[in-house]
């Protein structure tokens, strides 16, 4: 069984890079990706049931592995919400299949999305953690647009083992990841 295409680079190229960037001593101390975790909430889903059946039908297909939905954490009565409700969906990627899902959403998705200027550089969360919100889930080629009834969004969040965010920048952007300049 192959490897992924950007863990191969990672271990032959970013590795390198960045151990001369920031001087580590050892190559276990050099940042790399642990996982990426993919979470839809869907408001709607109160009144409509159906309808996370299909967001959780599409994020099966955009990343490869079956989601797990959310539930309601607290009633909330102004939004018609009960206690253990369903109203997301999450997915966690390790391993081959995160770095897979990486490359399409660098190379393939992003580029595709309307007006693009590049992922914003200020959300790390000051431990070398980062995430972003993809509007539309149609950019994904995995997405047939014709079949498509209401478009939702998602979070994307990069779980990295760096200390410091500039770290995790560096890491994410040897990665392609197309930060704002």
């Amino acid at each position: 069984m192959a490897e992924a295409r950007l863990y191969t680079q990672y271990k032959d190229e970013i590795v390198e890079k960045l151990t001369k960037q920031f001087n580590y001593e050892n190559v276990m101390g050099v940042p790399k990706l642990k996982k990426i975790v993919i979470n839809v909430g869907y408001g709607d889903a109160i009144n409509d049931a159906k309808a996370l059946d299909t967001i959780v039908d599409n994020i099966g297909a955009i990343t490869g592995q079956r989601p797990v939905k959310t539930k309601a954490k607290k009633s909330i009565s102004n939004f018609k919400l009960r206690e253990g409700q369903e109203i997301g969906c999450k997915v966690t990627l390790r391993g081959k299949i995160m770095y897979e899902f990486l490359d399409r959403l660098v190379n393939l998705a992003l580029p595709r999305t309307r007006d693009f200027q590049g992922v914003p550089n200020k959300s790390f969360d000051g431990r070398g953690n980062y995430t972003m919100g993809v509007k539309e889930h149609t950019i994904f080629p995995e997405i047939d647009v014709d079949k498509v009834s209401k478009v939702h969004g998602m979070d994307i969040t990069f779980v990295t083992s760096a200390e410091t965010d500039e770290e995790a920048f560096s890491l994410l952007s040897h990665f392609g990841m197309p930060f704002k300049k």
